[in-house]
């Protein structure tokens, strides 16, 4: 890519893509600021500090494109947010926990948005993810940031060769403390703004609420049951709860209780105990394989050593991973991990290169011997 090239900047209005923008244009670079407004316009207000793609966030990313002297613009995504938030509302409405981040890094950042850049004439969109991509052998590759607790490759695993080799993340090699650093070097407005932490369309993360606004008919009352089948008590609807969750169930077993499963055809969400979250693995499907078909070590059965990671703010766990003749995964796990969660992502990692990920469609549970039971890799009891 050529010094001095067109480049499009999704700007948030945060620290992250306002320093992303700064490196580049001292670099020299042709840079356009875009912001993706998904219309959802929520009151800024003591729920919008840590938000973003509220009004304030456009502000904050006009006055960094006014500071750095480069066009800006406020791009309208919202009839692509509104298909985003339908797959959202359905996920839950399934009885999975959908990750709508990944999607819209896949369709529209780096889906749409490239497109739009190409319009302009630009070579390639840069964001402010914490994650590196580097070019090996004639490939692009995709790597963890170098800060682990801001590493952001989990949520990148979607994109393919094309989309990889037109994305640069100028930051990914660079801790916070040194964005905010380069942020408060160019006087930038957003140098001690403060981290975005819920989802851009739900701006007071009440999940459960957007659910019932969109289908209202599938919100409905129901039973809690323990792993046996014993009635346990009443739920608002399943859609309020996740695997691992243990606020909210207002149940009483003597110990900490916890979400293990959920049964939308039956509006049912089974409780249990530490134990009964634990998973020898997983399955998962839509799996894409970023830089390579599969790992060269991979025996005959497809199977081979890696990492997984199976939710965001997850170390990844040694495991055994299997390409499947029909393209989906399977995952064993060397030591059993907790709350594998259906709808969420699982990305596997050699070191710190990310080699696939896909979209956990079930998990295989451990129970203890004891019980009525047992989940299969089918998720049935």
């Amino acid at each position: 890519m050529s010094r001095l090239g067109r480049i499009v900047v999704a700007m948030s209005g945060g620290v992250d893509s306002s320093v992303t923008a700064l490196l580049l244009h001292e670099a020299g670079y042709d840079l356009v600021g875009l912001f993706m407004r998904n219309g959802v316009y929520a009151t800024d207000g003591p729920t919008r500090a840590k938000g973003c793609c509220s009004v304030s966030d456009a502000h904050d990313a006009r006055r960094v494109a006014d500071r750095l002297g480069i066009p800006f613009y406020a791009v309208d995504f919202a009839a692509d947010f509104k298909k985003l938030i339908g797959h959202f509302v359905e996920e839950y409405n399934a009885g999975r926990t959908p990750n709508p981040c990944v999607v819209c890094n896949q369709d529209l950042k780096f889906g749409k948005l490239l497109a739009y850049a190409a319009s302009l004439g630009a070579e390639a969109v840069a964001t402010g993810h914490y994650a590196r991509v580097e070019d090996r052998d004639g490939r692009r590759v995709l790597r963890r940031g170098l800060d682990a607790a801001k590493d952001q490759s989990y949520v990148l695993f979607p994109l393919n060769q094309a989309q990889l080799r037109r994305t640069l993340l100028p930051i990914g090699g660079m801790t916070k403390t040194e964005v905010r650093e380069h942020a408060r070097r160019g006087g930038l407005v957003t140098a001690e703004k403060r981290e975005s932490m819920e989802i851009c369309f739900v701006p007071d993360d009440d999940y459960a609420r957007l659910v019932r606004e969109h289908t209202p008919e599938r919100v409905r009352e129901g039973e809690i049951r323990d792993v046996h089948g014993r009635t346990l008590g009443r739920h608002p609807g399943y859609q309020h709860f996740t695997i691992g969750q243990r606020h909210g169930l207002r149940v009483a077993l003597g110990r900490p209780a916890y979400v293990v499963e959920l049964l939308p055809a039956e509006n049912v969400v089974v409780v249990g105990f530490g134990e009964d979250l634990l998973a020898d693995g997983l399955t998962a499907s839509a799996v894409n394989w970023v830089a390579r078909a599969a790992p060269a070590e991979a025996g005959a059965a497809g199977e081979f050593r890696c990492a997984a990671k199976i939710r965001y703010h997850h170390e990844p766990a040694p495991c055994v991973a299997e390409r499947r003749a029909d393209g989906t995964l399977a995952v064993r796990f060397v030591e059993p991990q907790r709350a594998v969660t259906p709808g969420q992502a699982v990305v596997l990692y050699d070191g710190d290169e990310v080699i696939a990920g896909g979209w956990i469609d079930a998990a295989v549970r451990v129970r203890p011997a004891t019980l009525a039971g047992s989940v299969t890799e089918g998720g049935s009891r």
